[in-house]
């Protein structure tokens, strides 16, 4: 059974999923995927999967481009 309900994005951009759909999903992480004019909606268990993107110049730094040597020093400064 498909239900459709109306979210409204809050003025940071976040929509909130009702409880009942929450519910019915053994997690509280979801993919999000955009292609076209849709956005599809996924639970996600991370444990499960296989690759996870932790750096993305386009979503974490303006669509600029890291170099890795930079990257490394980051790397290494975050594992002590």
């Amino acid at each position: 059974m498909e239900t459709v309900t109306i979210q409204k994005a809050t003025i940071k951009g976040q929509i909130t999923l009702p409880v009942s759909w929450r519910g019915r999903f053994n997690t509280n992480q979801f993919l999000v995927r955009m292609f076209d004019n849709k956005l599809e909606i996924l639970p996600a268990d991370i444990e499960k999967l296989s690759e996870y993107t932790v750096f993305d110049a386009i979503r974490d730094n303006n669509s600029k481009p890291v170099k890795a040597a930079d990257m490394l020093k980051v790397l290494k400064k975050m594992n002590g």
